[in-house]
């Protein structure tokens, strides 16, 4: 069953030690066919490097298991809420990434501070709410689901202008139009989480400015707007 699926989601896995988002197995990505109502996403606690196409596991987009020898990530409620929750979206990635995660263990938004931030994401990086007791305890992964939707509902944001989220206290969310650029975004927002960081720590640029709105408008726009005209056209 997805067999093509199956692989796409774990190559799209397998970048994610590639491009040094993962320690050991702290990560997943998923990857959805709207079609059937299903998602693909890799098992539970499997080193990478033992993990094969026929390892991911097969979901329904209400979190049951509908094929597959192995438990899925304990953070398959969490995307499955989210495939709900956002049906533009085909793929979703969890990582702890070391400088996105220190930002959503600071429970902060990321600034936009600059147009390599604007050239993907659509304004600063959101960091959401702790969950309550009550939540945690309720179901503590689809819950987590529940606080992203809701962040971004209470925000007003677009998840496809702005493709990842900072769980608070826990780490980075991304997601896209296919497992490959959900793990992309990952790459994006880890990249400018370090960059951030580091305008913050240069003591000579105090105070600290976001990017422009209009130079925030034009780099977004040229990539993603309906006149984009970034690369070698559609």
């Amino acid at each position: 069953m997805l067999k093509e699926l199956k692989r796409k989601v774990y190559e799209a896995n397998m970048l994610l030690p590639a491009y040094h988002l993962v320690t050991f197995t702290w990560g997943n990505v998923s990857g959805v066919d709207r079609e059937k109502g299903l998602f693909v996403i890799k098992p539970s606690g499997v080193p990478y490097e033992e993990m094969k196409p026929e390892d991911m596991v097969v979901m329904d987009l209400e979190g049951n298991k509908v094929e597959g020898d192995m438990n899925p990530s304990t953070d398959a409620p969490t995307h499955a809420e989210l495939y709900r929750r956002f049906p533009e979206i085909g793929g979703v990635v969890h990582t702890h990434s070391r400088w996105a995660t220190i930002w959503a263990q600071a429970g902060r938004d990321i600034p936009a501070y600059g147009t390599t931030q604007a050239d993907y994401i659509y304004g600063p990086v959101p960091c959401c709410r702790d969950l309550t007791a009550e939540e945690v305890e309720r179901a503590y992964e689809l819950e987590t689901g529940k606080v992203i939707a809701a962040c971004f509902e209470e925000r007003g944001l677009n998840p496809m202008y702005v493709p990842c989220v900072l769980a608070r206290h826990h780490g980075p969310f991304a997601w896209g139009k296919d497992p490959l650029n959900a793990v992309h975004n990952a790459v994006v927002l880890e990249e400018v989480a370090m960059m951030a960081w580091h305008t913050e720590a240069l003591p000579a640029a105090q105070p600290r400015e976001s990017l422009p709105e209009h130079v925030k408008e034009k780099h977004f726009l040229r990539k993603h707007g309906p006149n984009a005209y970034y690369g070698q056209g559609k």
